[in-house]
């Protein structure tokens, strides 16, 4: 694991192989261990891997007031630092809203743009309340219950019931987030624009996975994103929810690398 200071905190990352760069962004209440089995398929492919925990998870420390944006100008300092020109990003939920502000923000660093259960839209009135009544109950009560409630609603119910270890080693890793950084990143999400016109305007490929068991974001309103990019490639995935990779490992990891192949010949184009 390296370091980048950033606003004064560090902003914790791993970088593995090497080839075309995928930068994967994990999501709210997770940090970069979620693709821990996941990116091996990656490595295996000749890629290069950047795994970074968003600030206030892992081993980032949380910033208080952050945005979306900064946590996009975040990832843009890893990069640097590492020395990579272009890369492909794949943001898993809430890494999908930062992998929205890098593209509007740095399209010049971007070779493919991946919505792992993400979409563009800005919060609804009635989302961006029970968002900001989630950061209210954390600064009052803590997050112990909030998380023990959150990670197994993650998943599709039978999934869930058939991997109650999974859900217990996930709930425990988000307990131990400092409460700073779960309220900073529930506000960041509520405050967030809408990043429609970021689709609209890509001029690299896109690529959706979407769950039909997905509660968090249901299906019907990811699919309302997909004729956005001029260029995407859609996976709509039967019996998974909002985690994917846990989910379904190998049928994503096949998408994830036919995507990446898709990114590197385009770019040759």
């Amino acid at each position: 694991m390296k370091y980048l200071s950033f606003q004064q905190r560090k902003i914790a990352f791993r970088a593995e192989g090497s080839g075309t760069p995928i930068v994967l962004l994990h999501g709210f209440c997770e940090d970069s261990t979620v693709w821990d089995e996941y990116k091996s398929s990656l490595l295996e492919a000749a890629y290069q891997v950047v795994a970074i925990d968003l600030p206030g998870f892992g081993r980032s420390e949380a910033i208080p007031s952050i945005t979306i944006e900064q946590m996009a100008e975040a990832v843009q300092g890893v990069l640097i630092k590492i020395g990579l020109g272009k890369s492909i990003v794949i943001g898993h939920s809430m890494g999908g809203y930062v992998s929205l502000a890098f593209a509007r923000r740095f399209p010049e660093m971007l070779l493919g743009l991946g919505l792992f259960h993400s979409h563009p839209y800005a919060d609804t009135e009635a989302k961006k309340e029970g968002r900001l009544k989630s950061a209210a109950f954390i600064h009052r009560q803590g997050h112990a219950l909030f998380v023990k409630q959150l990670i197994p609603a993650l998943f599709a119910p039978k999934f869930a019931r058939d991997n109650t270890l999974l859900i217990e080693k996930l709930s425990y890793q988000a307990a131990q987030y400092p409460s700073a950084g779960i309220i900073a990143a529930l506000e960041a999400m509520a405050q967030r624009p809408d990043e429609s016109e970021t689709l609209a305007k890509l001029a690299v490929p896109a690529l959706f996975i979407i769950g039909k068991k997905d509660t968090v974001i249901p299906a019907d309103q990811s699919l309302e994103q997909i004729h956005l990019p001029p260029l995407a490639s859609i996976h709509i995935l039967d019996h998974v929810g909002h985690m994917g990779m846990f989910e379904a490992p190998g049928k994503t990891q096949i998408i994830a690398r036919e995507f990446a192949a898709f990114c590197e010949t385009q770019n040759r184009t």
